[in-house]
C-alpha cells in the first residue's frame, strides 16, 4: 500500500461497482458510474495505489478488485496505533496541566470566611444546593448556628439529600439539643454519637468542606474563621476522617421506627435511654432529657440489664450492639 488514507466517496463507489462487475475496463466503469472516462481512470489509479485493484496491462487495461481487508487492514491498524498514541499524549498533557494548575491555583482550593454571619450564610447556601449527601461533625457550643436554627436541613432531607451527623457527647447533654436531634431523625437524619470529636466539620456532596481554622479554646478571640475546602487531597483526608469516626460511633435512636425489630419489644423511651447510655451520657443528663428522676433511670437500666442477662452497664452496652437494639 502506497497511501495511508482510507477511501473517499468516489473511490468507495467505484470499488463497489468494480466488485459487482468482477472485472472492468475504465470505459465500462465510467459508464456504470456515470463518470467521465478520465475521472474513472483517475479513480482506478488511486484504488490501485491503495492496493484495492490489480491491473492487467495492455492497450486497454483491465481492472480487477482485490480483497479490502488485506489492503485496508494495515491502514486501520496504523490508525488505531496513532489514536492510542494520541490518547496517551492527551492524557500526559492533561496530567501536566492539572499538576501545574493545582500549584498555580492552590489558593482557589481553600477560601477563608471571617465572621459568624458570613459562615452561617455559606452553610445555608451549601445545604440548599446539596444534591446527594451532607456529613456533619457536631460539637458543643456551635460557632455559627445552634441546631434549632438549621432549618435548611429539613428542606434538604425532604428532597432526598442524605444527612449523616455525628454528635459529641457534650452536645447531647446540652438542654434542648436532643429535641432538635430527634426532630432531624424524624425527618430522616442518620445520627450517631462519640465521646469527643476532633474538629467541627461539614461536607457537602463530597465536593466541598467547611472547617473552622481556630481551636475551640481560641474561638473567643476575634471573629470566627473557617476554611471552605474544594476537591483535592485535603478534602479526601477530611472524608476519610469522617468515615473512620462514623464507623466507631454509636447510633442515636430516638424512635423505634426504622430500627430492627426485637422479640423483647423495647419501647421508644428505652431505645432513647440506651442511645444515651452507649454514647456515655451521665444519668443526670439522661434523667433531665427524659423528664424523669435519676432513680427511675437506674430502675429502667436494671430492667434492661436483666433483659439482656448481664449485671453491668458495660455488659449491657455489649449486648445492645450484639442484639442490634440500636
Amino acid at each position: 500500500m502506497h497511501d495511508g488514507s482510507m477511501l473517499d466517496a468516489d473511490e468507495e463507489q467505484a470499488y463497489r461497482l468494480l466488485v459487482g462487475l468482477s472485472v472492468a475496463r475504465s470505459a465500462e466503469l465510467a459508464e456504470v458510474a456515470r463518470l467521465p472516462q478520465q475521472e474513472a481512470v483517475e479513480v482506478l489509479q488511486r484504488l490501485q495505489a491503495k492496493g484495492l485493484v490489480t491491473v492487467q496491462p495492455g492497450d486497454d487495461p483491465v481492472f480487477r478488485p482485490l480483497p479490502p481487508d488485506v489492503a485496508l487492514g494495515t491502514t486501520l491498524l496504523r490508525r488505531q496505533e496513532s489514536l492510542e498514541s494520541a490518547r496517551k499524549t492527551v492524557a500526559s498533557l492533561s496530567e501536566e496541566y492539572r499538576a501545574s494548575a493545582s500549584r498555580r491555583d492552590a489558593h482557589h482550593l481553600v477560601e477563608v470566611i471571617v465572621g459568624a454571619t458570613p459562615l452561617r450564610d455559606r452553610l445555608r447556601d451549601l445545604q440548599e444546593s446539596a444534591r446527594t449527601e451532607i456529613l456533619w461533625f457536631c460539637r458543643a457550643n456551635p460557632l455559627a448556628m445552634q441546631g434549632a436554627e438549621n432549618t435548611e436541613e429539613y428542606g434538604a432531607l425532604s428532597r432526598g439529600v442524605r444527612y449523616r451527623a455525628i454528635y459529641e457527647r457534650a452536645l447531647l447533654e446540652t438542654p434542648g439539643e436532643l429535641d432538635t436531634i430527634a426532630e432531624g431523625i424524624s425527618w430522616g437524619e442518620e445520627a450517631r454519637a462519640l465521646p469527643t470529636l476532633p474538629v467541627r466539620l461539614a461536607i457537602v456532596d463530597r465536593a466541598t468542606a467547611v472547617c473552622p481554622l481556630v481551636r475551640d479554646e481560641e474561638a473567643g478571640i476575634g471573629e470566627p474563621t473557617a476554611a471552605v475546602i474544594g476537591r483535592g487531597q485535603l478534602l479526601d483526608a477530611l472524608l476519610a476522617l469522617f468515615e473512620s469516626h462514623w464507623e466507631a460511633a454509636t447510633p442515636v435512636r430516638l424512635q423505634s421506627e426504622g430500627a430492627a425489630p426485637d422479640p423483647e419489644g423495647l419501647d421508644d423511651n428505652e431505645r432513647f435511654l440506651l442511645s444515651l447510655l452507649v454514647a456515655g451520657v451521665p444519668d443526670k443528663s439522661i434523667a433531665s432529657q427524659l423528664g424523669i428522676s435519676r432513680r427511675t433511670v437506674q430502675r429502667r437500666l436494671d430492667r434492661l440489664m436483666a433483659l439482656a442477662g448481664v449485671d453491668t452497664r458495660t455488659g449491657l452496652a455489649f449486648q445492645v450492639a450484639r442484639r442490634k437494639w440500636l
